[in-house]
């Protein structure tokens, strides 16, 4: 190696000596330019040799390097044998129930009543009623929520809107019910599961303000010879019509909270049919002087109550772009224009692959929320990302989804224009169900 660099070094430090002794320099005034380089290019050749020399003349023997694997356990998403039947069963439910419910139930603008009774034989409510009353549940399973949201959304996002807000509601008063609210509530709707009834429940939090922000409320609490009274009006309600008990929330004492209301008279209902949602019945609730029970007690926090609700959006978001994704693949690869299918076509096959890179993405992030939230950590700052993702993303793939389709993709013959309306609804809501 040494002969080589002392020969390039030769032929180097020659050439320039020649360059160096001949008159035309003197011409071109160049002679001082060069002697200096002569000078530094020797200088440095000979520094680089002898630094090369140094570090290859390092013979020491030393015995072979391998660094230690780091002794932690393995970052694992893989869900376990009872959330794999949960999926499932939720998957199922969701391919053979709700889907074929799905169009009809649109076009209408109304629930399928004969979903309730499905919903009852699946057993849907016991996942969030404790042991105790006959339910399932021994713990918090925040995770376990989702992924029911996120399977049942792959039938429909509206219709699962509609059915877990009863889900959602029990979910609420489990977490934050005060013993007396979880006495009456609860145990009326274990009774209702056990005979075959139904009791609806559903949030009313919108208000129809521009740029809605839940932590400034116009709907207003007031305590009255002991008894809580509501006044104001909330928007895009979901079962506004058919729902027995509300969750509402409105300020009070300067500070925003959630009350339990039951229907009476007092409740005006009136019709506003919106772009998305349709079978989930959304309508505008006025309140006025309405009889009201505070949901929670000192332990109650508004701030993981908003945020619970919306792990539920981005859940049920997940699962409607899984669906978009899986139609999208059909059509593309039974679709043909110019003699083969459109998915051969780069720039259809590059829109369906960002769609799956965006839902891994969009389950990372919902995954990460959920998993903090069951621990008791903080996770307000996961889930405000989980949601700013899911918002964003899920519009691009609603809209690709129509794209991917054409003139198809903007027609009520395919569902892709339902999910594109209703995938809407995850950047607006706010809370409407609880994880």
């Amino acid at each position: 190696m040494s002969q080589m660099i002392n020969k390039a070094q030769g032929f180097g430090l020659a050439l320039l000596t020649k360059i160096a002794s001949s008159d035309r320099l003197d011409q071109l005034k160049l002679r001082k330019w060069v002697e200096k380089s002569l000078y530094h290019s020797a200088k440095a050749g000979f520094k680089t040799l002898e630094n090369t020399q140094k570090t290859f003349k390092r013979t020491q023997s030393v015995p072979q390097q391998r660094l230690k694997q780091q002794s932690k356990d393995l970052f694992d998403l893989s869900l376990n044998e009872e959330q794999q039947m949960l999926v499932d069963a939720m998957q199922q439910f969701a391919t053979e129930v709700i889907y074929p419910l799905a169009y009809e139930a649109d076009h209408h603008a109304q629930f399928p009543q004969q979903l309730w009774q499905y919903s009852t034989d699946l057993g849907l409510n016991s996942y969030a009623l404790p042991e105790a009353l006959g339910g399932v549940a021994t713990e918090q399973n925040i995770v376990s929520h989702l992924l029911i949201a996120e399977q049942l959304a792959r039938g429909d996002f509206s219709l699962t809107a509609g059915l877990l807000s009863t889900f959602s509601v029990i979910n609420a008063i489990t977490r934050w019910g005060s013993e007396t609210v979880q006495n009456r509530y609860l145990t009326a709707f274990a009774e209702a599961d056990s005979s075959g009834q139904t009791i609806q429940a559903t949030f009313a939090v919108q208000e129809n303000t521009a740029a809605f922000n839940p932590y400034q409320l116009k709907t207003k609490a007031t305590l009255q010879n002991e008894q809580y009274l509501i006044t104001g009006e909330k928007t895009l309600v979901i079962l506004a019509e058919t729902a027995d008990l509300f969750l509402v929330s409105a300020e009070l004492d300067n500070k925003p909270e959630v009350f339990i209301v039951q229907r009476d008279a007092s409740i005006q209902l009136k019709e506003s049919p919106a772009m998305g949602l349709k079978a989930s019945e959304t309508a505008t609730l006025s309140f006025n002087q309405t009889p009201a029970e505070r949901l929670g007690t000192d332990d109650f926090d508004y701030s993981a109550f908003l945020d619970l609700g919306n792990l539920m959006w981005c859940a049920m978001a997940l699962g409607c772009c899984e669906a978009v994704k899986s139609y999208c693949i059909g059509y593309a690869n039974e679709r043909t224009a110019f003699g083969e299918p459109i998915s051969h076509h780069q720039s259809v096959a590059f829109m369906i692959a960002d769609m799956a890179i965006e839902i891994e993405s969009m389950r990372m992030l919902l995954l990460n929320a959920a998993s903090l939230a069951e621990s008791g950590q903080n996770f307000h700052r996961a889930v405000y990302l989980a949601r700013l993702l899911c918002a964003e993303k899920s519009m691009q793939i609603a809209t690709n989804g129509v794209q991917i389709l054409g003139g198809h993709g903007f027609t009520k013959e395919h569902p892709v224009e339902r999910w594109y309306r209703d995938l809407r609804a995850t950047a607006i809501m706010h809370s409407g169900l609880h994880a």
